[in-house]
């Protein structure tokens, strides 16, 4: 396994810990193998009764690690590759879709326990769990827009599929969601209050068969979601898959929460805004996961070489400068040609597969 990977039984339970503390628990390829190892070597084996994801604390008490339940992939390694020949980075999409997917088709009960930062890959790995566990630290996001990436591991899938126009406005705006917004689009199964998920824990153990009893009672009452507060205004200004139309719509309408919209999608990359409305649009009539995943492992190959990607990183990661320059730099600069090449399938050599 690896260090910041954390596997073990413990009675009837699975246990998958995340343990990265210092990179807030961002995914590598070898963890991403690690899970795929166990989820694997549990399939078969009758004692092991249901699965939980979380991430351990930090062994030192480094603050940082208890921030978030997993902050995404390894971004820095992915640049590094896209920069070369980003045969690095293609392994570590082909090896991250397939535990997305074998987590998405997993027979035995899964629990993620989505406590603090859950972006990007975070994402990828709670969202396929039939049980997804928010609580008040939960910040959730979908952010890659704003490093010229896209929303992967089933983004695609996930948010076509919630209510309205709010999953384009999360794909395009990289917006966090607090865990009782989590809750109210279904993104999260349960809201429980932190200080109860120890409890959850050991009562799952204990009955690992009466997980939604378990969950059910030591839930509590959400705040209100103030997402569904914005939605009449979310489903009219991102009602088209075209984002000229959107910049159109927000810049016509003259209100303040649309002003600061349009604000925040101008330091977004143009291309990959394009490339995600054509990925939900694509992923809302997807007939399974695995085609979801085959999609986005063509794509993601791709726009892993790309400038903006390569640029975005530099800026935000690299750099810190938060100053990007995007090319092309507009949304009407980014042609449907160069989208359809992005698309385009791969030979079936190099396509991704299920494990």
């Amino acid at each position: 396994m690896t260090d910041d990977l954390l596997v073990a039984i413990d009675g009837p339970v699975g246990r998958i810990r995340l343990s990265r503390p210092k990179a807030i628990h961002a995914l590598t390829t070898a963890m991403c193998d690690g899970v795929l190892a166990a989820l694997e070597a549990w399939r078969g084996d009758d004692a092991v009764r249901c699965v939980m994801i979380d991430h351990a604390p930090s062994p030192d008490g480094d603050p940082k690690g208890a921030r978030g339940f997993c902050a995404g992939g390894d971004i820095r390694m992915l640049a590094d590759s896209g920069a070369k020949d980003g045969v690095e980075a293609r392994a570590f999409f082909h090896t991250e879709y397939r535990m997305n997917h074998r987590l998405f088709t997993y027979v035995k009960p899964t629990i993620a326990f989505m406590d603090g930062i859950t972006m990007g890959g975070g994402v990828g790995i709670s969202q396929p769990c039939k049980y997804r566990v928010a609580t008040e630290n939960t910040k959730l996001a979908m952010p890659e827009t704003g490093i010229g990436l896209f929303p992967d591991v089933g983004g695609g899938w996930y948010l076509s599929r919630l209510p309205g126009r709010i999953g384009q406005y999360l794909a395009l705006t990289g917006h966090r969601l607090d865990g009782a917004e989590c809750l109210a689009l279904g993104l999260a199964t349960h809201y429980l209050p932190s200080a109860s998920l120890d409890e959850a824990k050991r009562r799952i153990g204990e009955t690992p068969d009466a997980i939604d009893a378990v969950l059910d009672e030591l839930s509590a009452p959400a705040p209100d979601a103030a997402i569904l507060g914005a939605q009449a205004e979310i489903d009219r200004l991102f009602a088209s898959d075209a984002l000229e139309d959107i910049f159109a719509a927000l810049e016509a309408d003259g209100g303040e929460w649309a002003a600061k919209t349009l604000t925040t999608l101008k330091t977004k990359s143009p291309q990959t805004m394009k490339v995600s409305l054509r990925l939900l649009r694509d992923g809302a009539g997807m007939a399974s996961f695995a085609d979801e995943m085959k999609q986005e492992y063509a794509v993601g190959a791709r726009v892993v070489q790309r400038h903006d990607f390569l640029e975005g990183v530099r800026a935000v990661i690299v750099d810190k400068d938060n100053a990007p320059r995007w090319d092309p730099a507009t949304p009407d600069g980014v042609t449907d040609h160069v989208i359809e090449q992005i698309f385009a399938p791969l030979p079936e050599d190099e396509a991704w597969t299920p494990a």
